[in-house]
């Protein structure tokens, strides 16, 4: 029986934040060059497969849409300033927005104008991924100077057939059963919501290679919705093999972890997040499912009804930098990666070592003294931080009641449960089921 042990790294999150940095700037969106070039700073990595579905592909009831590149973009007064340019931000530009060429009034340039009132040094984050237009977002700050003046409107960009692209990694365990980690890969320049998932599912991915394992993982690297559904489609046939999945996004910001419960609640998964948010003794919140949000609700769907949570830190939506340019490096911060990140690590290290034990000796409890396993005066320092575990375990193993079930029984750490039953095992006191 193999065993997946935490990782001890207490840089990860300065290297995950990191990674953020590097990827930052990329124009990624839901197909392009963006996008293939962020999965290929994945690749140095991990050994992720680049995929490609041709656009007009049909995914269930939808279509890939054609792909979206963009060289530049800018708005010019009549002196010739720019007063919005692509290259200083590219949260400026409306994603998917069509080559334009033409001066217009400042009439006709506000209706293509996007701004953030409540938030006026904000630039808003927008698309139109499905109806062709063209538009660009600015500061409400900077949209209440404009002059009554001709400006000159310039998108550089193509809107042709080409294909989405997305990266996947499979680590095959001993078993087929799978367990999908899986984020999105099609937002701009933005931290919490999309590249602290991104960067945090590379490094635990890291993790497991070269690792023998239980289970087998698969890790995909999508563009939102789109991409979910495109996968689905194209691997249909092998989705039953899906046990159990979360979606990494928003694990980078200060707030306390939030976890959104899978549609039944109730499952394995749930109970394995729920504990390990226990254990931390920090606040958490648990929400229960919700058909919005992210991926979830497409693996989620009736025709799947994959059991997929989501572990965020502030849920999306709910804090005021989402989906504007505020959502910078300066939003996130290494301790919250580096936190994100090893309840994540935890969750594989539970179900990797989530095992139904046996009492070898069930006919009252064994005499622990002979075994150097138990000191009346508290003395043995080699023995777990709660030793209460070694009653917990001699009496609930049953050959039927797994670790998770004896440690939320016992209000004991999963970690100390699992650390006592190796001991115990070492003794000839336990022995694993399956």
């Amino acid at each position: 029986m193999s065993t997946y042990n935490l990782l001890n790294n207490n840089n990860i999150g300065i290297e995950i934040y990191s990674f953020i940095e590097k990827l930052f700037p990329i124009c990624r969106s839901i197909t392009g060059n963006g996008t293939r070039k962020t999965l290929e700073l994945i690749k140095q990595h991990i050994p992720i497969e680049i995929n490609d579905i041709p656009s007009n592909t049909k995914v269930f009831d939808w279509n890939v849409p054609k792909e979206w590149n963009i060289i530049d973009a800018y708005v010019k007064n009549s002196k010739g300033e720019k007063i919005i340019d692509f290259k200083i931000s590219n949260l400026h530009i409306l994603q998917y927005s069509i080559s334009i060429h033409k001066k217009i009034s400042l009439d006709e340039l506000k209706n293509h104008l996007y701004t953030l009132e409540e938030y006026p040094n904000w630039i808003p984050y927008k698309t139109s991924y499905y109806q062709e237009n063209w538009g660009f977002c600015m500061s409400y700050k900077q949209f209440q100077t404009l002059e009554d003046d001709e400006y000159e409107v310039f998108i550089d960009s193509t809107l042709e057939n080409g294909s989405l692209t997305y990266g996947e990694l499979f680590f095959k365990g001993e078993i087929e059963d799978e367990i999908l980690f899986s984020t999105y890969i099609c937002h701009p320049s933005m931290c919490n919501d999309n590249l602290s998932g991104v960067s945090l599912l590379t490094f635990l991915a890291k993790t497991l290679i070269d690792k023998k394992t239980k289970y087998s993982y698969r890790f995909l690297f999508i563009p939102e919705t789109i991409g979910a559904i495109s996968w689905l489609a194209k691997n249909e046939n092998n989705v039953h093999k899906m046990k159990y999945g979360v979606v990494a996004t928003c694990v980078g910001d200060s707030g306390q972890l939030t976890y959104k419960k899978t549609k039944q609640g109730n499952t394995l998964i749930d109970k394995i997040v729920e504990k390990i948010l226990v254990d931390s003794r920090d606040s958490y919140e648990i929400v229960d499912f919700f058909p919005t949000g992210s991926d979830e609700r497409q693996f989620s769907s009736p025709g799947f009804n994959i059991p997929v949570g989501s572990l965020v830190r502030t849920l999306y939506g709910k804090f005021p930098e989402y989906h504007t340019s505020a959502d910078n490096m300066d939003f996130i911060n290494s301790k919250s990666l580096q936190d994100s990140f090893t309840k994540y690590n935890s969750i594989i290290h539970v179900l990797e070592n989530n095992v139904i034990y046996k009492n070898q000796n069930p006919k009252c409890e064994p005499n622990l003294g002979k075994r150097k396993l138990y000191d009346l005066i508290g003395a043995n320092k080699e023995l777990p931080s709660n030793s209460n575990s070694i009653f917990w375990l001699l009496n609930q193993s049953d050959g039927n009641t797994s670790l998770l079930e004896i440690a939320t029984k016992s209000n004991i750490s999963f970690i100390d449960i699992k650390n006592m039953a190796d001991i115990l095992v070492s003794h000839d006191l336990l022995t694993i089921v399956n």
